[in-house]
């Protein structure tokens, strides 16, 4: 929505003046910014009290994922009607009731006394942080200067990778020091003091009716719903020998056909077509697909490997995380720079899935011997890689679409991300699980007496109780090496990924010359 918003050329207008006045600019600018931070903090804070979720609840270590994935998929399906919600009910009525929702949302999540309540209230907490993102970042620009719009762009950018970074330490610590239920309550005071803030100081902004796609809306929710089902479901019905596979997959094929052909068709589509036809955007779309698998199969894989397998607290799984965040950071500045300085932005990008990849073969050749220092360099580099791809992406892919699609291109390019985290979350998770057990399999028909050496299985049966301990301890050294091969096979395919990007970034068109502020507001 921020693009609406933004000068069209490099200089100020004549008339330097903010769109939306307002008393007190600070103070407004504080209550968006903390209503932004809880919601991109609530996609990673969760993650590291997953194991402990997992108890409580009595849930598997597959069924799990349903509190990650059902935020990312209730927030991508959401996503799309932001605009439309905006003019219908008014920009500052819509952004008020989404942060009061996402506060009582995260209440009921920490109430949660079963798995089936957690994916319920996860999934209303993801509908109401949809539409926070692109209100916080058109009401900053709109109550801004225009002179000062990269300005304010800067700190919404630098504030909006606060989260990552603070995410895994802040939840590891809520889970050590009080209980797993904390990494939501703690939205309760923030989100009260943002939604004070805004009730107090947010400005009146005009909608304008307009026409609503609801059979375009529907087709695309029916299909990523089925999707995610068929992904979820899968491994525990067996895949196609169950009838409700089929049912999610005929379901997903042919919504998400429908979908294509109405938004193809029709006359006022929920997404223009023409956004389709402009190269970049569509190489864009792929490369945020891979994005979004890559960084959060990465988030959700990492802490049940590091507590389960290598014996990390939820603090320590915390620290050990941070410095991905810290390197997307970091990156994320100097790769503006490098643009800035008029460095190609596809040679940046394909630096950085590079970088990316290069980060996950270290991770392919982890073992059970790994220690803080590998995980730590590995993470580092990684967010170095995934943020010197983000802004000259936007960048490049807005270039060359029309600036009255920017809005709806922006949209787009978060609803593919998400889904691209969805479904590698859930498309590593049964990954994992199957060659864990193939693996297993495999380890346990080579331990023999003459692969232990000295000791006679045979001979154990005479101890009894002490036996049992010795073939329960062979067994659970069995699981662990098997565990970490299927970790290791996720950390393969990823790299697969990053790396199969890195050619693509170089069929993109050179970024237009004047791209100007309005490409680089969208790229942070």
């Amino acid at each position: 929505m921020a693009s609406a918003a933004l000068p069209a050329h490099s200089g100020a207008p004549p008339t330097d003046e903010a769109q939306l006045q307002v008393r007190n600019p600070a103070l407004l600018l504080v209550g968006i910014m903390a209503a932004s931070l809880l919601q991109v903090l609530d996609t990673t804070i969760a993650n590291v009290a997953i194991p402990h979720m997992q108890s409580t609840l009595g849930a598997t270590s597959e069924s799990i994922t349903w509190v990650l994935t059902s935020y990312i998929v209730a927030s991508a399906v959401a996503m799309p009607v932001t605009g439309w919600l905006a003019d219908r009910v008014g920009g500052r009525r819509l952004f008020i009731l989404s942060v009061a929702g996402f506060i009582g949302a995260s209440m009921l999540c920490g109430m949660a006394q079963n798995l089936e309540e957690m994916v319920m209230f996860r999934a209303l907490q993801g509908v109401a942080g949809a539409f926070i993102p692109a209100l916080s970042q058109s009401f900053m620009l709109d109550t801004s200067r225009p002179s000062r719009h990269p300005q304010v762009m800067a700190i919404w950018g630098m504030g909006i990778m606060i989260g990552p970074i603070l995410g895994p330490i802040l939840g590891g610590w809520l889970t050590e020091s009080a209980n797993w239920r904390w990494v939501f309550y703690v939205n309760l005071p923030v989100g009260i003091l943002a939604l004070a803030v805004l009730m107090a100081e947010l400005p009146h902004r005009d909608g304008a009716a307009r026409r609503f796609d609801l059979t375009g809306f529907a087709l695309l929710g029916l299909a990523l719903a089925s999707f995610q089902l068929l992904l979820d479901r899968g491994e525990h019905l067996d895949w196609f020998d169950a009838g409700e596979i089929w049912l999610y997959t005929f379901l997903a094929a042919s919504a998400g056909w429908m979908a294509i052909v109405h938004m193809a068709t029709a006359r006022n589509p929920l997404f223009e077509g023409s956004m389709f036809r402009d190269r970049n955007f569509t190489l864009a779309l792929c490369f945020m697909f891979v994005i979004g698998v890559v960084m959060f199969a990465n988030m959700a894989l990492l802490p049940p490997m590091l507590q389960h397998l290598f014996g990390y607290g939820v603090i320590d799984t915390g620290i050990v995380l941070m410095p991905r965040g810290v390197g997307v950071l970091i990156s994320m500045q100097l790769s503006g720079l490098l643009i800035r300085r008029g460095v190609d932005a596809r040679m940046v990008v394909a630096s950085g899935f590079a970088i990316t990849a290069l980060s996950q073969w270290q991770m392919a050749h982890w073992s059970l011997q790994a220690d803080s220092y590998h995980f730590i360099l590995s993470g580092l580099i990684q967010g170095l890689g995934m943020g010197l791809v983000f802004i000259p992406l936007n960048v490049t892919a807005f270039s060359t679409l029309e600036p009255r699609l920017r809005t709806e291109g922006a949209s787009l390019l978060n609803l593919v991300r998400s889904l691209g985290a969805s479904v590698g979350i859930s498309v590593t998770t049964i990954l994992l699980a199957r060659n864990i057990q193939i693996s297993h399999e495999e380890l346990g028909g080579r331990v023999t007496a003459q692969s232990l050496g000295a000791l006679d299985l045979s001979a154990l049966d005479r101890f009894q109780a002490l036996g049992q301990a010795g073939l329960a301890m062979i067994d659970a050294e069995v699981n662990r090496q098997a565990a970490m091969i299927g970790y290791v096979d996720d950390f393969w395919l990823m790299m697969w990924m990053a790396l199969a990007a890195v050619p693509f970034a170089f069929l993109m068109r050179p970024a237009k010359a004047g791209a100007g502020p309005a490409a680089d507001a969208v790229g942070h």
